[in-house]
């Protein structure tokens, strides 16, 4: 199975379970994606939802490209990247506290993953950034526009997309990107984080996040995500892009 669902206590953790591909999203990750949000959305005794990797170095890695790179025109793109990006956007508009517990590297999407959270436990160790550059595209799921959104110092945030590579634990924690950095178990590290959290009545939680939901719909979040899928899936069909592709598969290829 590609992805776990599990349900304890009033949280609920979705584990990414491709370890051997550096939990890199495939379709049948965003099948797990569109499962366990409509559970959270049907249910009332969820408080928190942890989005995860399995295994200690790989958050996510973004999205397969050994089966997306098949995808070479942007009416293909589009239809992949707007699918993750109504996932994420689904997300981020949840009515309870999202966490991502960053468990190692969360590179290209999955850096967009994580942004879109409300929060991001990283481990010492991960490294994490918007690499998409390197393949000649920008983020294509929305997390562009959610790192805006994230009260980051404006030339932080671009610097951050622009720059197109990983950062340190001691970068992400500079910029404010990281919640929390922690060392040893994630478990452990996620239980101590929402321990405060989760005494507080869920209703205070909610009210809350819905003054984010509100802020975002008025300022039309939905439609500038849709915009940034677009411009990312014309760039998809550019040469640029296909041969970015080669050259990386080629060099995977060879480890």
């Amino acid at each position: 199975m590609a992805y776990m669902i599990e349900h304890n206590g009033g949280i609920v953790l979705f584990t990414i379970n491709r370890e051997e591909k550096r939990n890199a999203i495939n379709d049948e990750v965003m099948h797990g994606f569109q499962e366990v949000l409509t559970y959270i959305r049907q249910r009332q005794d969820v408080q928190f939802l942890v989005i995860t990797g399995a295994g200690q170095q790989s958050f996510c890695s973004g999205g397969d490209l050994s089966v997306f790179h098949a995808l070479t025109t942007e009416d293909e793109a589009f239809h992949m990247l707007s699918k993750m990006g109504h996932i994420l956007y689904d997300l981020a508009t949840l009515p309870i506290p999202t966490i991502a517990l960053v468990n190692g590297a969360a590179v290209g999407g999955g850096c967009e993953i994580a942004t879109a959270c409300d929060f991001r436990l990283v481990a010492n160790h991960a490294k994490c950034g918007f690499i998409q550059g390197t393949l000649a595209i920008t983020s294509g799921w929305g997390g562009g526009t959610y790192l805006l959104e994230r009260g980051l110092r404006y030339d932080d945030s671009l610097k951050m997309l622009m720059d197109a590579k990983p950062y340190s634990t001691e970068k992400l924690r500079e910029i404010g990107w990281a919640t929390h950095i922690f060392e040893g178990e994630s478990m452990a590290a996620l239980e101590m984080f929402i321990q405060q959290l989760s005494s507080i009545h869920p209703s205070v939680q909610t009210a809350y996040k819905e003054i984010v939901l509100r802020k975002w719909k008025e300022h039309h979040l939905y439609e500038r995500i849709m915009e940034e899928i677009k411009t990312c899936a014309r760039l998809w069909e550019s040469e640029a892009h296909h041969e970015a592709v080669q050259q990386f598969l080629t060099k995977k290829k060879g480890e």
